[in-house]
Order: structure tokens, then C-alpha cells, then sequence
């Protein structure tokens, strides 16, 4: 089974590039950020047509998450529990053959310290509570997306100029720690332990081209 995990900044207006990419490779599971679509603009017809089934959690102009699978998928929850009144469509579960697959975006952060630190680490404190009672079932579960956190700095091109962003302080890398500690498995540094291996590169300064970028996106 192949699982992959996409921070599309906006599923409609780079719909053709999603649709492109999941010809070309082929994912049997895909979990999407950012959709950035209310959740009567999700494009389900073009998804379907593409051979996929989709569940999806929106939002207008901002954040929205999804799962998209050549599989049956049976959604088992919306919205990370913990806070009423958290209105941000950043988590959704599902049930695909037989393994929970939780879809989240967990929040930027910035401009740190204040409120959306504050209400990032918050939102840590609910996912930490939630990733524990998953452990607690029989089932296989993998938690994927966008985390915005680099764990350590072979994660991060030149650490020293992110010591002071959300990205990458004390509070959030401990945060993260104390969320893997519970007993999850990094894929990726399970299979590539020592290799610098990105999954974020901004639009500036040729940062894709020096391979200036960041490792945000994660399989637990």
C-alpha cells in the first residue's frame, strides 16, 4: 500500500497539478492540507473520476483537511477533540482497510511568543490526549501531515535562523517529543536515520533549487 501525505495549498486552484501528480504516482492513500475550500467546493467529481473515494473537512480561505483513498473509506471523526470552541477544520480520521489513518494540519504558530504559539501548543496538549487513546486500540494507526515542527536540525537547513520561529522552538520540538515518546514510529528516519531529506522548500531565493528547505511533513 502506498500512503502519501500533500500540503496542496489550495485544492481548486491547483487542482490540475494534484490531479497530475496522482496520476503519476500512483498513491493508494493520500492525505491532504490546506485545502483552502469551503466544504461545498471540495472538487469530489474530479477526485471520483481520478479513481479516488475522498472524506474531507472544510474551510473557506484557509486551512481544510482530506483523505482520498482507491479504497473504501469509512470517516470515524471530525475536528481534533478537546475544545468546542476550536472551529479550525485542521484533523479528520478515517478507516481504510482496516487501519486508522488521521489526517492532520497542525497549526503554524507564528508570530511566536503570542496567541496562535499559545493556541499551537494548545492544540499539541489535545493531539497528545487523542494520539494516546488511539494507541489504546488493537488497530493499526498512522497519524500523517503537515505537523509544522522540525524535530531536530539535520531537519532544517541553516538551524541557526530558526531558533526563534514556531517552527522550531524548545516548546514545540519538546511538544513533538512527548507526542512520539508515547510510542509512535518515525517512518522516515526509521528507513533514513542520517539522510537530509526536506519536504518543504519556500518560493524564495531559489530555495528548492539549494535545497534550502525544511522537513515538516510526517508519518507516525
Amino acid at each position: 500500500m502506498k500512503i502519501a501525505t500533500y500540503n496542496v495549498n489550495g485544492v481548486n486552484g491547483r487542482l490540475s497539478v494534484l490531479l497530475r501528480w496522482l496520476e503519476e504516482a500512483k498513491p493508494d492513500i493520500v492525505c491532504l492540507q490546506e485545502l483552502k475550500a469551503p466544504q461545498e467546493k471540495f472538487p469530489l467529481e474530479a477526485i471520483n473520476t481520478a479513481g479516488y473515494n475522498a472524506i474531507w473537512h472544510g474551510q473557506k480561505q484557509w486551512n481544510g483537511v482530506a483523505i482520498l483513498s482507491k479504497f473504501p473509506i469509512q470517516e470515524i471523526g471530525r475536528g481534533l477533540p478537546g475544545d468546542a470552541e476550536d472551529l479550525q477544520s485542521r484533523y479528520i480520521e478515517a478507516l481504510i482497510e482496516g487501519i486508522v489513518i488521521v489526517c492532520l494540519y497542525l497549526p503554524n504558530g507564528n508570530p511566536a511568543p503570542g496567541p496562535k504559539f499559545d493556541y499551537k501548543l494548545r492544540w499539541f496538549e489535545r493531539l497528545k490526549i487523542r494520539a494516546e487513546s488511539l494507541l489504546k486500540h488493537n488497530t493499526p494507526v498512522i497519524l500523517i501531515g503537515d505537523f509544522n515542527v522540525m524535530p531536530t536540525e539535520l531537519d532544517v537547513y541553516k538551524p541557526e535562523r530558526w531558533v526563534d520561529d514556531a517552527l522550531f522552538r524548545p516548546e514545540v520540538r519538546a511538544a513533538f517529543s512527548s507526542l512520539v515518546g508515547q510510542g509512535w514510529t518515525d517512518a522516515l528516519r526509521t528507513l533514513h536515520p542520517d539522510e537530509k531529506i526536506y519536504t518543504f522548500w519556500d518560493y524564495f531565493r531559489n530555495a528548492y533549487g539549494r535545497d534550502a528547505g525544511l522537513r515538516i511533513d510526517h508519518f507516525y
